[in-house]
């Protein structure tokens, strides 16, 4: 048993197969070796001193372990496992208990790392629990420190120096491992419990039993030094699975926020808020730690990020979230004309909704309009699971998909739907500043190559490295960096070679060569399949497979000199981008059909491709408002064309396609009604340029 003011302490030390010391715990190695002896605090006595070996699952031990540790993979194998040694452990400590007349007691650790960054992980991957022992303990480091200001700081500090600090002669070598440290720890809480200091423990180190949800306000001020990014979530992570990867850390009251895309999808990444600094470093060194087969990205974050996607200013939110420790449910699909009693009776009596009408919550327009998107809070696990069980039935004649969800999210959701702003009031559309003289080339030469599966912390100095003495048959400003629409690395590059066997050379030596911890694909290609690439398709040694957007006809009719984003394709690209092809090329080049949008009907979309970086330099990529002259311009030189748009209304969004919808496929669901003839090809006539981006996946315009 344990007490907010024990009368013993249980003096704790361990070891794992991996790393030593500073680094316990950050290589993700299992537990070996736990070694432990009772000290009563008033009587200054102590129990028996207990070491116990743990059987890993993986007996391959470190060079350091082994050196360290004297420990072998023969004697681990004789070993009981974890959860048989906490048992013991369990025991044991009660029978020195009661020799030594005690009752209560509490944990004692060299630092941190042992209780969180390794027992308490590890056990949750295990899936078993910890006693309630292991929630509370002491910091050594911490309470030496408090009796001893003038020693070493908290983080500098190891049994030895606070040994040497106190000038206790102890000899390392002359005690078997674990043994020389429990002893050595339990002197230095003598020397503290001494008259000189008369120390008393009395404030330990917690450990919270279970994540808290809760809202979070755009008026609160989140300390940067607390929060990180999670990133390579598997899509179906909740708010509770994150809070397990992170088990053993201290996570602030609703500090867990899942990212979501444009389409506001789940995009893998979560940004995380702990208690303090001291909790966000320890995150830190879970950085590529496993959630189930996925290695898990960790990285410093900042509080102007987490409350961009976590804070909310709605009332109505915030009297939604304001009962604590439900359990959140988001529905998608629901008929527009879904009523509060429809989603009550979907669910049924056996998953009843917290406070009735009050626990659901619609998502809707700021003109009122619903988005077919609602949230449902329940009282408990159990009755969340039973909706759960719902996904996919049928209310009315839609099918409902049902999802977990958190705080975090109903923030995002409903700060997007109701900032969205009315298509007359959108921005003015933006354009890449790029640097004039270079852009991708196009044509069949597989003078190209593609490198798949960069790390994201990749740049072009890496690239040049990986590739050898192969940079010397790059061609000036030919180091491509493929960003997404975020603007971050996507883990693609494209380099252009000299000629088409020089890139034949570069794939057949490269390919999964090693680039930090990655080994990256190298493919041969062309400019014209590069394109294809940015565009959504997919190239690999079988072959090249064109965007599932692009309909069969298309395919061969598909070259871009460059992708830009959907915005700056809707004006002629001579007039935004100084011009770099010869007079030959342009003689040579179709003739193009540009939309420009009227002052009230601006047409904005998303768009879904990858566009690339500047040639060989990814951070100088710029944004900035198309200039009124340039959209003049644009609007003078096509004075002849006939405007995409003759009257409001005219104009038509498709989403929720599936990904092999056709034009064919398009023009039989709209069957009966007029559209605009003559445009078969692309349903909008566009550019080239503008059709590449604007035909995206799942989404289509048309008349």
């Amino acid at each position: 048993m344990t007490a907010s003011h024990s009368d013993s302490l249980v003096v704790l030390f361990g070891a794992t197969a991996g790393a030593y010391g500073a680094k316990l715990g950050s290589d993700e190695r299992e537990l070996i070796l736990l070694v432990w002896q009772v000290v009563d605090l008033h009587s200054k006595k102590v129990g028996t001193l207990h070491k116990s070996l743990v059987k890993a699952d993986n007996l391959d031990l470190s060079d350091q372990c082994r050196e360290v540790s004297g420990l072998t993979p023969e004697g681990l194998s004789k070993a009981e496992p974890l959860d048989r040694v906490l048992q013991q452990f369990s025991q044991l400590v009660s029978s020195d208990l009661k020799v030594l007349g005690r009752n209560s007691y509490t944990l004692c650790s060299d630092g941190q790392l042992l209780i969180r960054q390794v027992l308490h992980p590890e056990t949750s991957k295990k899936n078993f629990l910890l006693s309630d022992c292991f929630y509370s303990f002491y910091d050594l480091r911490k309470e030496f420190h408090a009796c001893y200001p003038s020693s070493a700081a908290v983080k500098d500090q190891t049994i030895k120096t606070m040994a040497e600090y106190l000038g206790l002669g102890t000899d390392e070598t002359e005690e078997d491992f674990g043994v020389w440290q429990v002893k050595t720890m339990v002197a230095i809480i003598f020397s503290m419990l001494s008259e000189s200091c008369n120390h008393v423990f009395t404030e330990p180190e917690t450990v919270k039993y279970k994540y808290e949800t809760g809202p979070c306000s755009k008026s609160e001020t989140v300390d940067s030094e607390t929060v990180i990014r999670a990133r390579g979530l598997p899509w179906q992570s909740s708010d509770q699975d994150i809070a397990r990867f992170f088990k053993g850390l201290n996570i602030a009251k609703g500090g867990v926020a899942l990212c979501l895309n444009a389409q506001g999808r789940r995009n893998g990444e979560a940004l995380v808020r702990f208690v303090n600094s001291e909790q966000r470093d320890l995150a830190l060194e879970r950085h590529k730690h496993h959630m189930g087969s996925r290695y898990i990205e960790v990285y410093k974050a900042t509080g102007e990020e987490f409350l961009k996607i976590a804070g909310g200013t709605s009332n109505e939110v915030a009297q939604f979230l304001s009962k604590e420790n439900q359990v959140i449910i988001r529905m998608r699909g629901l008929p527009f004309t879904a009523t509060q009693e429809d989603v009550l009776g979907f669910l049924g009596p056996e998953c009843p909704v917290t406070g009735g009408k009050e626990g659901l919550l619609f998502v809707k327009y700021p003109d009122g309009r619903p988005t077919g998107d609602a949230f449902v809070l329940f009282s408990c696990e159990e009755y969340a699971q039973n909706a759960l069980k719902k996904h996919k039935e049928i209310l009315g004649k839609r099918y409902i998909e049902l999802f977990r969800s958190t705080a975090a999210e109903v923030q995002q959701v409903l700060n997007r739907y109701m900032s969205t702003p009315l298509i007359p009031t959108l921005p003015t559309p933006i354009i890449p500043v790029i640097p004039p003289p270079y852009t991708i080339a196009t044509g069949s030469i597989r003078d190209c190559v593609r490198l798949r599966g960069l790390p994201y912390t990749a740049g072009i100095d890496d690239i040049l490295e990986f590739m050898g003495d192969a940079t010397a048959d790059i061609k000036p400003h030919g180091v491509h960096m493929v960003l997404n629409q975020q603007g971050r690395p996507s883990g693609d590059a494209f380099i252009q070679m000299k000629s088409a066997d020089k890139a034949f050379m570069v794939a057949q030596k490269c390919h999964k060569k090693m680039m930090k911890d990655r080994y990256v694909e190298v493919f041969q290609c062309s400019g014209e399949e590069m394109n294809f690439v940015l565009m959504g398709g997919t190239l690999n040694r079988s072959g090249l497979s064109p965007p599932p957007c692009l309909s069969p006809p298309a395919y061969a009719a598909f070259q871009t000199a460059a992708v830009i984003p959907a915005e700056a394709a809707l004006y002629q690209p001579q007039a935004l981008l100084p011009a770099t092809r010869t007079a030959q090329a342009s003689a040579a080049a179709p003739p193009t059909v540009t939309y420009y949008p009227a002052q009230a009907a601006q047409l904005y979309m998303n768009y879904t491709a990858y566009y690339p970086s500047p040639p060989v330099s990814p951070t100088t990529v710029g944004y900035l408002a198309a200039p009124p002259g340039a959209v003049a311009a644009a609007a003078a030189a096509t004075a002849t064309h006939t405007p995409i748009l003759p009257q409001p209304g005219a104009l038509l969004r498709m989403q929720g396609l599936p990904y092999n919808t056709g034009v064919k496929e398009i023009l039989s669901f709209f069957q009966g009604y007029q559209y605009a003839p003559d445009d078969y090809n692309g349903l909008i006539q566009l550019s080239d340029q503008a059709r590449s981006v604007l035909q995206a996946p799942k989404e289509w315009v048309c008349l």
